[in-house]
């Protein structure tokens, strides 16, 4: 092997190395076997809430019914009961392996005065957000809101 390709060869390693190495070390790195912890923009790990008589109150939370055309769906139908809000779209990952237990724990529920309401988002085609309701077997309703106004309210 010549001298100048050798001289390359090691550059390249030691290039690697230093590479592989810098993503193993140091105060950003992932640590392993930990915990997960919510990290705020501001880099703070806990989170504080306001009590509640610091609390303003609800706005109102309505939209068009997803599966029903001309009908609207609002939170206040659910007076008196405990609502479990669940926002999704049929593109989001996470969405879609969570539907099954959400639908299971509705079901387990919903006789006990717990009610669920979907509020779906960024699903610009509604029938895209219609057929995943009726491919997971999801029998709660949700208000179809493609543009996330419900949640500005």
């Amino acid at each position: 092997m010549s001298r100048g390709r050798f001289a390359g060869l090691l550059a390249v390693i030691c290039t690697a190395v230093v590479s592989l190495s810098a993503c193993a070390s140091g105060d950003d790195a992932v640590a392993q076997g930990g915990t997960f912890d919510f990290v705020s923009p501001g880099g703070q790990t806990e989170i504080f809430y306001d009590p509640p008589t610091d609390r303003g109150t609800i706005g109102t939370v309505t939209g068009p019914d997803l599966m029903t055309e001309g009908k609207t769906t609002s939170l206040d139908d659910f007076e008196g009961q405990v609502v479990v809000l669940n926002v999704w779209g049929q593109w989001c990952g996470p969405c879609r392996g969570e539907a099954d237990d959400l639908e299971q724990v509705y079901e387990e529920t919903k006789d006990q005065g717990v009610s669920f309401l979907g509020i779906n988002v960024r699903d610009n085609q509604q029938d895209k957000a219609q057929d995943f309701v009726i491919d997971n077997k999801v029998s709660y309703p949700s208000i179809y809101d493609p543009a996330m106004r419900t949640m500005i309210a």
